[in-house]
C-alpha cells in the first residue's frame, strides 16, 4: 500500500515545518494521512487521504477494502436485525464512493449520498450545510422518497468527521422530518477534539437518538493561532511561483484521445445520487467483467501503469471498474477522482499534493462556473489514463482545448474515455395499463446483446423474435405476389443484401463525408423534441431505419443535457398500422404524453399519414389516450412533419444498407401465422453478419462529431423555433404527379427521396431511377447498385427530390431481379 510516510519522510511534514500544524493521534493517522494547504477562508490545511481515492492515485483494491472494512466493522455493531433495516448516506463529494463502499461492506442495504447538482424536475427531500467547505449546499435527492422515511438506523458516511458540524446539521434536518433511534457516524478518521465530542453527545441525548462513531484512525490536529493568515500567506507566495510538473513536459507530443464504449447496463444508476439498491448493486456485479473486459481491450499495448480518473461525485463506478481492471490485467491500475477543490500544489516529497491540473468545470449544469482540478496526476508516471465521466459531464467543455481531456493528453501518451449515462429518475409515474381484462401480460423489451448488436441500454425492441424462422423470398417473388394481391409486404423478407467490397467502401466514403450533417440534423431534432414535446422524452423509433436515428438523439441527450433517455423500437406496417401491443406495453410503462415517435426520414409521408391513423384507431378502440402522432424525423424532404433536423434529401449512410446498418436487425414481420393477437410483431436477428456489422461504427462516427455541431446546432435550432415548420405535403403531391406521369396510377409504387430509392434498390424490383439533373456524390450508391441490377437511371430537370424509384405497376416474370436471373415486366 501507498503510504503518507515513504523513506523517512511524511507527506505532511512541509505544511506541518511552515505552519506550525501537528497531527496528534496514533501512528496509523500517518499511514492514512498527509497534509497541503488549499485556498479556503474558513479553514487553512486539508487532510489529504491516502486510501480515498480522492487527491491520490491510490490501488482500487486498497480504496474498496477500506470502505469494506467500515462496513463489515458497522454490521457487527449493529447485529443481523437493525442491518437488516439500514439506510447508508454518503457525503458529497469526497465520501461518495466510500459510502458504496461502506454499504458493500455492511450488506443487502440501499445506498444514497447528497449531491451539489441540482437535477430538474427531481425534488429535494431534505438538504444540510458544511460548514468549513468551499462548495456547502448538499442536497438530498432520492427517487423513492421512502429511503429516508424508514425507522431503520440510518450509516452517514464521510472521509473524514473533523468538528462534527456536518453529521450535527445532517440529523437535525433528517431527524425532524423523520425521527429514528438510531444513527451510525462513519469515517476514515476521527479528528474531533473533546468539546467536538461532546457537544455530539449533547446533541444525540437531546433529540432522544443514539449515536455511535466507527473510524479507522482518531486524532485530533493542533492547530496554531493565526493559521489561517499565516495559510492564506503561504499559499499567496507559491502559488505565484512556477507551477511545476503540471506544466507540460518539453518536447512531449499530445497524446491520443480515445473514446471507449462502456455499455453501461439500461437504467441502472450511475451512483447513489437518486438511490442504490441491492437489485442495482447485484446488476452492477454482473456487468463489471464485461465493461472491464472492452475497457482493456481498448488500452494501449504495453501499458503498464494505467490510471482510472473519475469526475467529482462520481467516484464508485470508476473504482469498480478500475479494481475489476487491476484484478484481470495484471497491470498496476491506479483510481482518484477530479474535484473542485482547489489546493495549493508543491512539488515536494514532504507535501501531499505534488502536481495539479486545472481546467474549466465541464458538467451540465454545473454548480456554477469555475475551476475544476485533478491533482498528482502530472508527473504520475501512467502511460494511459481512463477518463470516466457521467454523461452530463460529457460536454463541449470537457473536450475543449483547455478541458480535461486536453490536459491529460499533455501528461500521457493515452487518453481513454468512458461515458457512464447519467441517470434521472422518471419524471413521470408509469400510466396503468389499458389491458382488456383477461389478455396475457405482455414481456420485456428484446435487448442486447441477445437481440441485436446494439448495446442494450441503447435500445429496447418490443418485438419477437423470430430468428430460428425461414422468412426470405426471392424479391422477384415477393414483388409478384405482393403486387397481385397474393401477400403482403409484411408477411416474408427479403433476402439480406450482401454488399460488394465497392459499395461498402462507398457506405464509408458517404459516412465521412456527411457526418457533420448527420450530427447536426441529429442535433436539431432533439432540440426541437426537447423545448417542445417533453422535457424528458421517450423515444419511440420506428423499426428499423428509426432505430439508429432514435439511438443516436438518446446519445444526443445525453451529451448535451445529461439526460438518460429511454428509447425502444417498434414495428409499424404500411396498410395495417403500428402494434397495438406495443402501444399497450408503453402505456403501461410511460405517460403516453411523453412518447416521441422518431423515423429516419420522409418520403412521400406514407408512414405519417399510417401513424395518426393508427393511432386514432387505438384510443377507438379503448386504447391509453395520450400518445402525439407526429413522427420526428432527421430529414423531411417530403414536408410532412413538423419536428425535423433538416428538410434536405441527401445520403443518410444508414439508409445504404439493411441490418448491417440497423443493429442485425430484419425489417419488422406480421403474419397471422406467427403473431397472435397478443404478440408483439415479429423480426430476425441475424447473427450470422457480426462479420460485416457496421451499426456501432455508424454510430460513433456521427457521436464523435457532436461537440463540433453543438454551436451550429444551437443556432439552427433558434431558426427552426421561430420559423414556420407547418407540413405542406408538397412531396405527396410531387408523388402523385409522377406516379400520373408515368402510367403507374399507385402512390405506393412510387418510393421519394434517397432513402426510399436505396430501399427499392435492396428489396424491390425497380422499374427506373429519376435523378435530379446535376445531383452528386449522393447518388453514388444508387448508381452503382442501379447499375448491378440493369436499372436504368433518368435524369429529370426540377425533380423535388434527389431521386425517386419507381416500381412498375405490371409485374410477370422475365425481367432481372435481385439475383440477376430473368423476369419480364
Amino acid at each position: 500500500m501507498n503510504k503518507a510516510v515513504h523513506d523517512g519522510i511524511w507527506s505532511g511534514d512541509w505544511v506541518a515545518e511552515r505552519l506550525g500544524v501537528d497531527l496528534v493521534g496514533g501512528g496509523e493517522l500517518k499511514d492514512l494521512l498527509g497534509l497541503a494547504l488549499r485556498r479556503n477562508p474558513k479553514r487553512a490545511h486539508l487532510l489529504v487521504s491516502y486510501v480515498l481515492g480522492k487527491h491520490v492515485p491510490q490501488s482500487p483494491a486498497v480504496v474498496h477494502e477500506h470502505g469494506l472494512a467500515l462496513g463489515r466493522r458497522v454490521r457487527a455493531l449493529l447485529g443481523e436485525r437493525d442491518t437488516a433495516d439500514a439506510v447508508v448516506l454518503g457525503y458529497a463529494e469526497t465520501a461518495t464512493g466510500l459510502g458504496h463502499s461502506v454499504a458493500d461492506g455492511l450488506g443487502p442495504v440501499p445506498y444514497l449520498h447528497s449531491t451539489r447538482r441540482p437535477v430538474p424536475g427531481v425534488a429535494p427531500a431534505g438538504g444540510f450545510e458544511e460548514s468549513h467547505s468551499h462548495a456547502t449546499s448538499h442536497l438530498l435527492l432520492p427517487e423513492d422518497p421512502a429511503l429516508l422515511s424508514g425507522g431503520g438506523p440510518l450509516v452517514l458516511v464521510d472521509d473524514e468527521f473533523s468538528t462534527g458540524s456536518t453529521v450535527l446539521n445532517t440529523i437535525r434536518d433528517l431527524h425532524a422530518r423523520h425521527p429514528r433511534e438510531r444513527y451510525v457516524v462513519v469515517a476514515l478518521v476521527d479528528m474531533r477534539s473533546p468539546a467536538d465530542t461532546a457537544r455530539l453527545d449533547d446533541f444525540a441525548r437531546g433529540i432522544g437518538a443514539r449515536v455511535d462513531l466507527v473510524a479507522a484512525a482518531s486524532g485530533t490536529v493542533r492547530l496554531p493561532d493565526g493559521v489561517l493568515d499565516k495559510g492564506r500567506d503561504l499559499v499567496a507566495r507559491h502559488e505565484t511561483a512556477a507551477p511545476g510538473p503540471a506544466a507540460p513536459p518539453a518536447g512531449r507530443a499530445r497524446g491520443r484521445i480515445t473514446r471507449v464504449g462502456l455499455h453501461w447496463p439500461a437504467g441502472l444508476p450511475d451512483g447513489g445520487r437518486h438511490g442504490f439498491t441491492p437489485a442495482h448493486r447485484a446488476r452492477l456485479e454482473r456487468a463489471l467483467p464485461g465493461m472491464a473486459a472492452r475497457l482493456a481491450a481498448a488500452l494501449p499495448a504495453g501499458a503498464r501503469r494505467i490510471l482510472v480518473l473519475g469526475c467529482e461525485e462520481l467516484m464508485y463506478a470508476p473504482l469498480r471498474l478500475a479494481h475489476e481492471l487491476e484484478r484481470t490485467t495484471g497491470a498496476e491500475v491506479r483510481s482518484s477522482t477530479t474535484t473542485r477543490s482547489p489546493v495549493l500544489a508543491v512539488d515536494d516529497p514532504g507535501y501531499a499534493i505534488r502536481s495539479r491540473l486545472v481546467f474549466p468545470a465541464h458538467d451540465d449544469p454545473a454548480d456554477g462556473p469555475g475551476e475544476r482540478y485533478a491533482y498528482n496526476v502530472a508527473g504520475g508516471g501512467f502511460d494511459a489514463v481512463l477518463a470516466v465521466v457521467d454523461s452530463a459531464a460529457d460536454t463541449p467543455a470537457l473536450h475543449a482545448p483547455d478541458g480535461l481531456l486536453a490536459r491529460l493528453a499533455e501528461h500521457t501518451p493515452h487518453v481513454l474515455l468512458a461515458v457512464v449515462p447519467a441517470y434521472v429518475p422518471a419524471a413521470h409515474p408509469a400510466v396503468p395499463a389499458s389491458r382488456p381484462e383477461g389478455s396475457p401480460m405482455l414481456p420485456e423489451p428484446l435487448r442486447g446483446p441477445d437481440f441485436s448488436s446494439y448495446a442494450p441500454e441503447e435500445v429496447g425492441w418490443l418485438l419477437q423474435d423470430l430468428s430460428e424462422v425461414t422468412l426470405e423470398a426471392p424479391t422477384e417473388e415477393r414483388e409478384e405476389a405482393i403486387q397481385r394481391g397474393g401477400a403482403h409486404y409484411a408477411e416474408s423478407l427479403p433476402v439480406e443484401y450482401q454488399p460488394s467490397a465497392e459499395y461498402q467502401e462507398l457506405f464509408h466514403s458517404a459516412l465521412t463525408a456527411s457526418a457533420d450533417r448527420l450530427a447536426r440534423g441529429v442535433g436539431a431534432v432533439t432540440e426541437l423534441v426537447l423545448a417542445e414535446r417533453s422535457p424528458r422524452p421517450v423515444l419511440v423509433s420506428l423499426a428499423r431505419a428509426g432505430t439508429p436515428v432514435g439511438v443516436l438523439m438518446r446519445r444526443w441527450a445525453a451529451f448535451r443535457h445529461g439526460l438518460d433517455l429511454p428509447h425502444y423500437a417498434v414495428s409499424i406496417v404500411r396498410g395495417r398500422g403500428i402494434d397495438a401491443n406495443a402501444l399497450r406495453w408503453l402505456a403501461a410503462h410511460h405517460d403516453p404524453a411523453d412518447v416521441v415517435f422518431v423515423d429516419g426520414w420522409t418520403g412521400k409521408g406514407a408512414i405519417t399519414r399510417e401513424l395518426a391513423d393508427a393511432i386514432a384507431r387505438f384510443e377507438e378502440q379503448g386504447g391509453a389516450p395520450g400518445f402525439d402522432p407526429e413522427i420526428a424525423v432527421l430529414a423531411d424532404p417530403g414536408a410532412c412533419v413538423r419536428t425535423y433536423g433538416t428538410r434536405d434529401d441527401f445520403l443518410i449512410p444508414s439508409a445504404c444498407l439493411n441490418s448491417t446498418v440497423s443493429g442485425l436487425i430484419s425489417r419488422t414481420v406480421l403474419r397471422a401465422d406467427l403473431v397472435g393477437p397478443d404478440d408483439f410483431h415479429g423480426a430476425k436477428f441475424y447473427r450470422e453478419l457480426a462479420g460485416a456489422d457496421l451499426s456501432n461504427a455508424f454510430l460513433d462516427a456521427v457521436s464523435a462529431r457532436f461537440p463540433e455541431a453543438a454551436e451550429t446546432v444551437q443556432m439552427a435550432v433558434k431558426d427552426l423555433l421561430a420559423g414556420d415548420r407547418a407540413p405542406t405535403w408538397a412531396g405527396w403531391a410531387a408523388v402523385e404527379r409522377i406516379s400520373e406521369e408515368y402510367g403507374i396510377h399507385d402512390v405506393n409504387l412510387v418510393k421519394p427521396g434517397v432513402g426510399e430509392t436505396t430501399r427499392v434498390l435492396l428489396r424491390r424490383v425497380p422499374w427506373k431511377i429519376l435523378a435530379r439533373t446535376g445531383a452528386g456524390a449522393d447518388l453514388d450508391h444508387v448508381r452503382l447498385l442501379a447499375g448491378q441490377r440493369g436499372v436504368p437511371v433518368e435524369e429529370v430537370d426540377g425533380l423535388p427530390y434527389t431521386c425517386v424509384g419507381l416500381i412498375h405497376p405490371r409485374y410477370t416474370r422475365g425481367a432481372t431481379g435481385a439475383d440477376g436471373k430473368a423476369v419480364t415486366r
